[in-house]
């Protein structure tokens, strides 16, 4: 099959339709680095994947009798449509990563909401732009730097990674490569120590504001994008401000599913007030109640009540959960499908009571 055939079958295949389809077949698995492997799927059946770079999909796995949702970066770039693929560094005690790390295998499926998200840097100023990544939050901007590259014209890219040893540079070999191809990508490395690599002659350290002006003088001037733990992205954030750089030009993406946001500033709670609706939780036996215009998970935050969530807009589904009597005001913005608020299902992020509510939680 020629290269200009194989491109022709591509394009003839349907659209993915993230409303309606949710099953991938993995076709490949790749060491990357310590502890990260890429994970490449297929649909089934046969779609074309259209997606921004940087965009995520919701895994639903099924764990213990449950379904556990997660979000993970798509690494792969939606310049190539027929196959996506996610980068996953296994996290020790991690359910989620833990498990695809030992058990998926080539030809196993597993259902995915997406892909969703809107940190890309796709429809944003292209004059300059600076990725800053650390560990496995590289996953989007390298995405984004593959998608820049397959498009062929000339682009002004400074990427900075952040990883704890010379073992733990995720897709070095690649990003070298797209290096020699494109004069446009000036690459930078820090690691915190020389672990595994005595001779290694790259930046040792941690980023900040004095670092971050050595290796990018115009780092001001550039669109910037960063990636990573949450500590890391604190730190970017404190030395783009010492900086004085512009918000308006920093771009950041993350999830954190380990438990609810803090409840957000604003409504006072209804018990201070005497009004609202009850909230409750059939699993847990946790009770709360939501002030007016009061999210769900927000006032379930406020009674202890864990509920795994991510993105707290509607769209990763981490928090989707089963509505088993009342009425919600659910605004989502694609982490849910029609299907499954017909079965009762609803994102408590971005939903508003609007009677009391009782929630198989």
């Amino acid at each position: 099959m020629t290269g200009n055939h194989g491109a022709d079958v591509i394009s003839a295949l349907p659209l993915w339709r993230a409303e309606e389809d949710d099953m991938l077949e993995c076709v490949q698995i790749r060491a990357e680095a310590r502890d990260v492997k890429t994970f490449v799927f297929r649909a089934q059946p046969a779609r074309r994947f259209a997606y921004l770079p940087g965009q995520f999909l919701t895994l639903e796995l099924p764990v213990a009798g449950e379904t556990v949702r997660r979000c993970y970066t798509l690494s792969s770039s939606p310049t190539r449509p027929d196959r996506v693929a996610i980068t996953v560094k296994r996290v020790p005690g991690g359910l989620v990563s833990n498990l695809l790390h030992d058990t998926l295998r080539p030809g196993m499926r597993l259902r995915v909401i997406g892909p969703a998200g809107d940190f890309s840097c796709a429809g944003r100023p292209d004059a300059g732009r600076l990725f800053l990544s650390a560990g496995s939050g590289i996953t989007p901007l390298m995405s984004m730097c593959r998608w820049l590259g397959d498009l062929g014209g000339p682009f002004d890219l400074v990427f900075v990674h952040s990883a704890r040893s010379p073992l733990d540079l995720i897709f070095r070999d690649e990003l070298a490569g797209l290096a020699r191809e494109h004069p446009g990508l000036r690459l930078q490395y820090l690691c915190e120590s020389r672990d595994g690599d005595a001779g290694w002659s790259g930046v040792l350290g941690r980023l900040d504001a004095g670092l971050l002006t050595r290796l990018v003088p115009d780092a001001g001037q550039r669109q910037i994008y960063c990636c990573g733990p949450a500590p890391y992205m604190a730190a970017v954030r404190a030395a783009l401000a010492d900086l004085g750089c512009d918000p308006d030009s920093y771009h950041e993406e993350s999830f954190d599913f380990t438990a609810s946001p803090a409840p957000a500033a604003g409504p006072v709670a209804a018990s201070a007030v005497g009004a609202g609706y009850k909230l409750d939780f059939t699993v847990s036996g946790k009770n709360a109640v939501a002030a007016p215009g009061q999210t769900v998970l927000s006032a379930a935050a406020e009674c202890g009540m864990r509920i795994p969530s991510s993105c707290s807009r509607g769209v990763c589904g981490t928090c989707k959960s089963r509505l088993a009597q009342g009425r919600v005001d659910m605004k989502h913005g694609g982490g849910i499908r029609q299907r499954e608020i017909d079965q009762g299902f609803f994102l408590p992020c971005c939903s508003t009571p609007l009677s009391d509510l009782v929630i198989e939680r």
